[in-house]
């Protein structure tokens, strides 16, 4: 109610009508209760709308912002460093394993900040021990296939993937199974010099669920994608960025800050501009040449 009392003045006066004729039928006490209550309400709302039209903020209609409470969340930590947004996943006692609380922590972070204006880019990091070591197999080890099927494991990871703004990831420590997924589902990937890469779900009798065997093959070729995949091995950050996995590797101290900076380059620039580039680029991932060429061109002459 607070909400809409704030960004419609015609639904102010709507609401007030509405409830004026249901608190009219309250008994007489309760009646007095509602309409102070209410009374009080409006007041908050016109000086809080006082307040932000002093700043400038009047139009804030379907606008979330980035929220930086550490007890809005229970498995990550958000900051806002200038014009970039960064996201670190904080369950170190397991290693940043991903579970549903996680998946649900990062969407709702990376939505605030998809849709705050003041925000650039993103960039999502973990510890220096550990980007992400993995699905965790405690939620998953009592799961039918009919359960993972029907309710579709995994799905809502990939609701980063269509954020408007780039999404960096600096991977320090292990980025294994399900982190090295969400690694891939970023627009950069930086790793730290003590990264680590694998697909290592064959020695649980199992393949990668998130993908795994479809974007590490685009990023990497066939050949070493069916290697990490089909032999669990691990490879590190500098042969991650000679193969196409990693844009850089920077020393572990440095690499948050030089993501952060990178993001702040993005930031700098055009947002309508930057999230052309990006969906263009990833249409180029993911179709064929001619079908790619033909979008980028109705995108340039958008722009």
């Amino acid at each position: 109610l607070l909400f809409n009392l704030f960004n419609s003045s015609n639904m102010y006066f709507h609401l007030s009508n509405q409830i004026r004729k249901k608190v009219y039928l309250l008994p007489f006490s309760n009646r007095m209760f509602c309409l102070v209550t209410y009374s009080l309400m409006c007041q908050q709302v016109e000086m809080l709308r006082s307040v932000l039209s002093r700043r400038g903020l009047t139009n804030l209609s379907g606008l979330r912002f980035l929220n930086c409470d550490a007890s809005a969340y229970e498995t990550v930590i958000v900051e806002k460093r200038e014009n970039v947004a960064l996201i670190s996943l904080n369950r170190p006692k397991a290693l940043n394993s991903i579970n549903q609380q996680v998946i649900d922590d990062l969407n709702k972070a990376v939505l605030d900040a998809n849709t705050d204006n003041d925000i650039g880019a993103i960039v999502l990091t973990g510890s220096t021990r550990a980007f992400a070591a993995g699905a965790d197999i405690k939620m998953m080890e009592t799961l039918s296939f009919s359960d993972t099927y029907m309710g579709g494991l995994f799905n809502d990871l990939e609701n980063i993937t269509k954020a408007k703004k780039p999404i960096i990831a600096a991977v320090n420590g292990f980025a294994l199974g399900g982190g090295c997924e969400l690694a891939m589902m970023c627009d950069i990937l930086y790793a730290g010099e003590k990264a680590k890469f694998g697909q290592p779900e064959i020695t649980l009798g199992v393949l990668p669920g998130a993908g795994g065997t479809q974007r590490l093959t685009r990023s990497v070729g066939k050949s070493k994608a069916m290697e990490m995949c089909l032999t669990g091995n691990f490879i590190d950050a500098q042969e991650a960025k000679q193969i196409g996995l990693a844009a850089q590797v920077f020393p572990v101290d440095e690499l948050v800050d030089k993501a952060v900076a990178t993001g702040q380059k993005i930031a700098s620039f055009s947002k309508i501009a930057v999230a052309l580039n990006k969906e263009a680029v990833n249409a180029a991932y993911e179709t064929t040449l001619q079908l790619g060429l033909d979008y980028e061109k109705r995108l340039f002459y958008a722009s």
